[in-house]
């Protein structure tokens, strides 16, 4: 069977290894995002991605747009079986579905209908959410709405991060795509409508969402702490200075204080008052210095940390 494969982060590596290494596929070429600037030296740097089709010798193709019909007749020429969508970030047109004889699937990471859209791991965490999987989908026109073809479901810890969760499904995507690719080739394949009244969508992330209210209740300011590691990482203010946040657990709190209150620092972290209940912050990240735990900053800046100093403003 001839596969293209389009993606981009290593969540999608993970995905093009586990084509590569099974014999019944032949990968015809990579679809993959424009090298962007990366890191602080904004170099140009391939994607995970590309740099693994690269090194096995696949073609690679990195269009602006799928929508110019030029960018479509190249794709066309590959006269692939199928086109495996997984991160890669492009709108895919209508005809650019219909060019491969199987058409186009997708592996989102998410239980679908639930969680639609750019950022389905990060959001499934900060709802709360105690499990979530994968759906492999045939793809249609809209936005993560094509019928099921495989489903593969997993815990969510009550300590994940994001990271982790990305590691999680991404060997279980890798795994569902594989299940999936048999199917279709086999011709056993079923897809199955989703249940339209049960979606819900996860909006992309932006940086400034990533400020902590703290008149939001602990647990949730804790569910979005672990979505939001490691990226954006969820911040607050002390000062002037902004304070990354890298880990912490609600605690069981009906002490009065103002939201955004420090209410005690030891060695076992940073305990500040919510809206409801109170956080014990783990592991933090002052400006310009490396993450350490609680135990080590208060070492050298407990002054900073006295009882009723305000976080946030």
């Amino acid at each position: 069977m001839k596969v293209i494969f389009a993606g981009t982060p290593e969540f999608a590596s993970a995905h093009l290894q586990s084509i590569l290494s099974d014999n019944s596929y032949e990968v015809v070429g990579v679809y993959t995002q424009p090298d962007r600037p990366s890191g602080r030296g904004k170099k140009i740097v391939p994607g995970p991605v590309k740099q693994m089709a690269l090194e096995y010798g696949i073609p690679v193709f990195q269009p602006f747009s799928l929508r110019e019909p030029e960018s479509q007749l190249v794709l066309a020429e590959l006269n692939a079986d199928i086109m495996v969508v997984v991160a890669y970030g492009l709108i895919l047109p209508q005809v650019v579905l219909d060019t491969p004889r199987l058409g186009c699937i997708n592996v989102h990471g998410s239980l679908l209908p639930r969680w639609r859209g750019a950022a389905p791991i990060q959001r499934a965490i900060e709802a709360g959410d105690l499990s979530t999987g994968v759906t492999v989908i045939q793809m249609d026109a809209g936005l993560d709405t094509g019928a099921m073809l495989t489903i593969a479901q997993c815990s969510i810890n009550k300590d994940e991060t994001s990271l982790s969760l990305y590691d999680k499904l991404a060997a279980l995507g890798a795994e569902a795509l594989i299940t999936t690719l048999g199917k279709l080739k086999s011709g056993s394949a079923v897809g199955v409508a989703q249940n339209n009244q049960l979606m819900s969508y996860a909006h992309k992330i932006t940086k400034a969402e990533a400020q902590i209210n703290w008149a939001d209740s602990a647990t949730d300011i804790e569910c979005m702490i672990r979505a939001f590691n490691p990226a954006p990482t969820a911040y607050s203010f002390l000062g002037d200075q902004r304070l990354k946040i890298w880990s912490a657990a609600a605690v069981a709190s009906h002490q009065k204080a103002t939201p955004g209150e420090i209410l005690s620092a030891s060695s076992e972290g940073l305990l500040v008052k919510c809206g409801e209940d109170c956080i014990l912050l783990k592991e933090l990240q002052l400006a310009g210095k490396s993450r350490l735990a609680f135990g080590e900053i208060l070492k050298s800046r407990a002054v900073s940390f006295a009882n009723g100093v305000m976080l946030g403003v």
